[in-house]
């Protein structure tokens, strides 16, 4: 893609996801609804009807000398509102837009990349596909698709050009669809709300690129977020602070709040699920991040919290970033910028309970996917 089209369709995507700030829906039909229920591998795939869309993994890799790498691979889609048709060929109904990025934090080493595509809702448009019969996703040579006949996810990154990320990875569930909120739609404060499924403890396993351009075969555990919503945020909100968590012991561990500019808490949740037992979901006021260590980036200036105790009903823990340079800039490419990184959990003795991601948005400015 030339810089002349990134930065047209990037200045679109900020212009879109600047109005889907607000927490009405758009067309004449909410796209998420209380007590619907969600119905699987449909849901696994696209829903075009929502303005705003992501599928989300991380996790933590180990090489075969114990050397740890962090990844993260997020498609996102974003409707842009114009109708089909209404301003020629090439107008863009839908932008579908991936962010990746690799942590090596025994070599202080954090490497991200990202693409974005116009699109136009299920199937292929050029080089981007998105289905809605299942997890089926593809920006050129990155991919994220879902086998219907095991439930196996198959990611890959294609390194190309200046983007030297790659990646093959297998993740396999070991643990039933995770539902967020209530059975599925997660309350985000005010009117806002999403659809929210949760897939914990994949395991993982494949290869992944080092810095040198070496292959190295990877094992370890994964996590990934499926949602769609029709409002990026509630109103009035400019960022949230997100961990996602898998537990030794098999326990999945999820809590979010969503703040405003002034710091007030306009939006929280998450939840608990011990390895074979129900989901414990978690009330908006039960739910307190309390910030301990920050890191400033040198390229933005923003002030992070990296280190963080997180009080839920399952307990008080904290969470430590394993690499403090873990923002994703991409003012270059998307305009997004946020902290994504590799984390540890903690209990409040000082023994390790897991590991998993934090996610940190607004801390740069109001976000702007």
């Amino acid at each position: 893609m030339t810089g002349g089209r990134r930065r047209w369709l990037a200045a679109v995507l900020a212009s879109v996801l600047g109005r889907a700030g607000a927490a009405e829906a758009a067309g004449p039909a909410p796209s998420v609804v209380r007590g619907r229920d969600l119905r699987f591998p449909r849901d696994h795939g696209l829903h075009d009807e929502s303005r705003i869309e992501w599928w989300y993994v991380t996790g933590r890799l180990v090489d075969t000398v114990g050397q740890v790498t962090g990844f993260q691979v997020t498609f996102f889609r974003a409707a842009t509102g114009i109708a089909n048709g209404g301003a020629g060929r090439l107008t863009p109904t839908h932008l579908l837009f991936a962010h990746a990025a690799l942590t090596e934090p025994g070599a202080g080493r954090h490497r991200h990349a990202a693409r974005l595509a116009r699109h136009s809702g299920d199937g292929a448009v050029g080089s981007a596909l998105a289905t809605r019969s299942d997890t089926n996703l593809r920006l050129g040579p990155w991919h994220l698709r879902r086998d219907a006949r095991d439930g196996v996810y198959h990611t890959a990154l294609v390194p190309t050009g200046n983007a030297d990320i790659g990646l093959d990875l297998r993740l396999r569930p070991t643990q039933p669809v995770l539902l967020q909120g209530e059975a599925g739609w997660s309350h985000k404060g005010g009117p806002a709300a999403s659809h929210y499924y949760t897939q914990p403890q994949l395991a993982a396993s494949g290869r992944v690129r080092r810095a040198d351009g070496q292959w190295t075969p990877v094992q370890g555990r994964a996590w990934l977020d499926h949602e769609w919503s029709d409002a990026l945020m509630p109103e009035g909100a400019v960022g949230w602070d997100w961990i996602g968590m898998n537990l030794d012991d098999g326990s999945a561990l999820t809590a979010f709040r969503l703040r405003a500019a002034d710091g007030r808490v306009l939006g929280a949740g998450g939840s608990w699920r011990a390895p074979g037992g129900a989901v414990q979901a978690f009330d908006a006021d039960a739910v307190r991040f309390l910030p301990q260590r920050s890191w400033r980036s040198p390229a933005t200036g923003a002030a992070y919290p990296v280190q963080w105790q997180v009080l839920t009903p399952s307990g008080h823990w904290q969470v430590s970033s394993l690499l403090d340079a873990q923002e994703m800039d991409g003012r270059g490419s998307t305009g997004t910028v946020y902290w994504e990184g590799l984390a540890e959990l903690r209990r409040p003795d000082g023994s390790l309970a897991g590991h998993g991601y934090l996610e940190m948005t607004g801390y740069a400015g109001p976000l702007r996917l």
